[in-house]
């Protein structure tokens, strides 16, 4: 969780708190934040990572105010309207699609504002931006770059600028291999043809986001009255949040908020930022049944608005207006933990379960530790990997027309979730091939198929294990097969049979109680070479679902 200090004069001054240091700690931690210390001149606090809104002294300020009742309700922001556009175009899809822009009038920047500015973009760059892979953010003196803005990609080779701290125009190239800060991100443009860059209409380059801005049309200053601000990303509610948060920000330093057009080549235009608020609405019983206490129509009215919302309650339906910088609210569920904060934990009285039960394992984790426990012990590593993987790749070694692809994905590298578990084990093999071999993994894990459903996706759980060495072939996966089944004390058969995973005569379909489980056999080269495997590897995969559901009916019979 990330660190603020905050300027306690400046706090007490934009919340309206007059509170002694004992009664602010008490309040500040009643909030929902982890307060490390209060002094004379500052405050300390952890603010949690879903409230990325709190980490600037006007957004922490704002939520002190309304949670002390000082201003409650939900805070206005006028959005004045501008001619101000941004083009963004399609050659920007494959490396970072989206943007989302505002442009504020009237700072009046001293050190101390411009400190805190700096301050906001970094904290949100960490937290919120994932290190600026989820969102970038960049910051422009308004006299320096002039409109319309284009963003667009170009070969590395064709950008060419001053980069912040330095005196000399440097190429796309040059800036990730040299410069601090291109350095510190080229993990995130590596291996794309083109970078992005925002270009002004007098073809001066603002910046390549994410990395890093121009000396000449990017660097603010205490003579800076007004700035353009734009968050670049893969998702544009993420990027709309991000806009939301800062425009809000710097209009609680004194600044006037104008809007910016967004005009995509490929798609509908759109204006931010958007500050008008999201409504949910869900029955006061939700409320009832998830915090065990019966309220008053007045007291969730009152304990949303010091959290910041307004509150319509009719016929016991409640309509929560929910401010257009708070990022973490998704789910009734989410407003309904806002109504405990605003309520005050401490007010909430503790009820003894209706219910005593005793807990034991379930059936199906028994099994399935017996099966980690034997195989771990024959010296196989056990892996928990990512559910996502490559679309492509999928289709490639399993000869699938489709999978469960995933919408908006940031890269094309984890774009779809993954129809077999062994093929995460071979990426495991590819993430270790500095390693000595044999190398032997294992894994229990949920793999995912299209189905008719209303999600239109059913998920199971699987076994697969493989081995990768010089010495590895079809015996080896069989001995781990014979020591998983025996240790359920089930037997199987084994008959030939083809599978796009498995080398073609060397392959078979695993028969258990008359019905296929899966399929074991040594490793495709066509699957290996995907993933970059020089080395023969073995093994197989199972339904651990339907074994477990078999042996559990059979046991109750």
């Amino acid at each position: 969780m990330p660190t603020i200090r905050l300027n306690k004069k400046r706090v007490l001054e934009l919340s309206g708190a007059k509170l002694s240091d004992e009664k602010l700690k008490e309040k500040i931690a009643y909030l929902g934040t982890d307060l490390e210390s209060v002094d004379s001149k500052e405050i300390v606090v952890e603010i949690f990572p879903n409230r990325p809104d709190m980490l600037s002294e006007e957004g922490f300020s704002r939520a002190l105010s309304s949670f002390l009742e000082n201003k409650t309700g939900l805070k206005k922001y006028s959005v004045k309207k501008s001619n101000c556009v941004v083009n963004i175009k399609k050659e920007v899809k494959q490396v970072r699609p989206f943007t989302a822009c505002a442009v504020i009038k009237g700072l009046k920047i001293n050190k101390e504002k411009l400190n805190d500015i700096i301050e906001i973009q970094e904290k949100l760059h960490i937290t919120y931006g994932r290190n600026r892979k989820k969102c970038a953010i960049g910051i422009y003196p308004m006299e320096a770059i002039k409109f319309p803005i284009e963003y667009t990609a170009k070969k590395p080779e064709d950008i060419n600028f001053i980069p912040l701290g330095r005196t000399k125009p440097m190429n796309g190239k040059q800036i990730l291999k040299e410069h601090e800060k291109g350095k510190e991100y080229a993990h995130l443009l590596i291996g794309q043809k083109k970078y992005p860059v925002f270009i002004d209409a007098n073809n001066e380059i603002l910046s390549v986001p994410p990395i890093i801005n121009s000396e000449k049309t990017g660097k603010i200053t205490g003579k800076t009255t007004d700035v353009f601000v734009e968050c670049s990303g893969f998702e544009f509610n993420v990027l709309e949040k991000a806009i939301n948060m800062i425009a809000t920000a710097l209009s609680d330093m004194g600044g006037k908020i104008y809007s910016v057009t967004l005009n995509f080549e490929d798609k509908k235009s759109k204006i931010t930022p958007n500050l008008e608020p999201e409504k949910i609405i869900f029955d006061k019983k939700y409320v009832e049944k998830n915090i065990g206490k019966e309220f008053t129509d007045k007291e969730i009215t009152s304990s949303l608005q010091k959290m910041g919302y307004n509150v319509k309650i009719t016929k016991n339906k409640i309509e929560a207006h929910i401010p257009a910088y708070r990022s973490d609210i998704l789910h009734p569920i989410d407003v309904v933990e806002d109504i405990m904060i605003g309520y005050g934990y401490n007010k909430l009285e503790g009820n003894n379960t209706r219910v005593y039960s005793t807990g034991k394992e379930s059936y199906t984790e028994k099994i399935k530790r017996k099966i980690r426990e034997i195989l771990a012990g024959a010296g196989l590593l056990e892996t928990n990997s990512l559910s996502l993987m490559s679309e492509e790749n999928q289709k490639r070694i399993l000869e699938l027309k489709s999978v469960v692809k995933i919408a908006n994905a940031s890269t094309t590298e984890y774009n779809s979730l993954r129809n077999k578990i062994i093929l995460s084990l071979l990426q495991t093999l590819k993430n270790n091939k500095q390693y000595e071999y044999p190398q032997e993994f294992f894994e229990i894990g949920t793999v995912f198929t299209e189905s008719i459903k209303e999600t239109k996706v059913t998920e199971s759980n699987s076994l697969a294990v493989v081995s990768c060495g010089d010495a590895i072939n079809f015996t080896k996966a069989r001995q781990y097969l014979d020591l998983v089944m025996s240790s359920i004390n089930q037997d199987y058969e084994v008959e030939k049979a083809e599978n796009p995973v498995f080398l073609k005569g060397r392959s078979g379909k695993i028969i258990w109680k008359n019905k296929t489980i899966g399929y074991i056999g040594e490793l495709n080269p066509k699957a290996l070479n995907v993933f970059s495997i020089e080395m023969p590897a073995s093994g197989f995969e199972i339904d651990v679902d339907h074994i477990i559901t078999q042996l559990k009916k059979e046991s109750e019979e």
